[in-house]
């Protein structure tokens, strides 16, 4: 009994480092990765599938549902951070961080607000997973595709520390949640604290609701050509 939490597959944006406008769909390479992630999930009990709204999202979800036939629900609170008027603008041509802490995007969501927006949704996923799966048994998952920073922040906020994430990461590639990958969380209701290093708790209104990440931002279904490329994108 598992939540699924996955990135989108790869799309020009990210190949090419802009910051992507709504509309931007996957590229051949991110359909072939989806492709591959619906391959790894298709013996999976996945039964609800939530995904942004965001074309990139939705295209990445439907792989899943053409191999698992399940039909994915559209969550806009799922979408990524807004940087506002910098869409459509090449990383290459700023002098300036547009991820920095105190930088607020014209016209797009400052770190507070989308980071409120991320909380808010957590919190549905989590109450949703209370009523609909806490009794259900071993034999469900519930897939959540969304994007980079969204996902990281929900990661680095509630379920790992930052230094927890440091154990995933070495000197020469950084932690990253890459194209279509999975994090694997298992909920578990508990009247107890939340134990070990890689459980996070909280109170879902059914006693205390512990996190327990069983596998983290892991692309094993990409290889060759669809293998993560480090000069993509790995944020927005």
């Amino acid at each position: 009994m598992a939540i699924l939490l996955i990135r989108h597959g790869e799309t020009a944006g990210n190949r090419n480092r802009i910051i992507q406008v709504p509309e931007t769909p996957l590229s051949d390479r991110g359909l072939a990765q989806a492709a591959r992630l619906g391959q790894r999930l298709a013996k999976a009990p996945i039964t609800e599938i939530w995904t942004s709204h965001l074309p990139r999202a939705r295209m990445t979800a439907a792989a899943i549902e053409s191999t698992t036939g399940v039909s994915a629900r559209e969550e806009p609170n799922l979408e990524e951070r807004s940087l506002g008027d910098l869409r459509g603008t090449a990383y290459d041509d700023l002098d300036f961080d547009p991820f920095g802490q105190s930088y607020a995007p014209p016209a797009g969501e400052t770190w507070e607000v989308f980071n409120e927006r991320v909380d808010r949704m957590w919190e549905k996923i989590e109450r949703h997973w209370v009523d609909q799966f806490s009794k259900a048994g071993d034999d469900v998952h519930f897939a959540v595709v969304s994007h980079g920073l969204f996902l990281r922040s929900l990661i680095e906020r509630h379920l790992f520390s930052e230094e927890q994430l440091a154990t995933h990461a070495t000197e020469q590639a950084p932690f990253v949640i890459a194209n279509t990958s999975l994090t694997v969380v298992s909920p578990r209701l508990s009247d107890g604290a939340a134990g070990s290093s890689g459980a996070a708790g909280r109170d879902a209104s059914s006693g205390e609701l512990e996190h327990h990440v069983k596998l983290i931002a892991c692309a094993a279904h990409l290889e060759g050509e669809t293998a993560h490329d480090v000069r993509s994108v790995v944020g927005i």
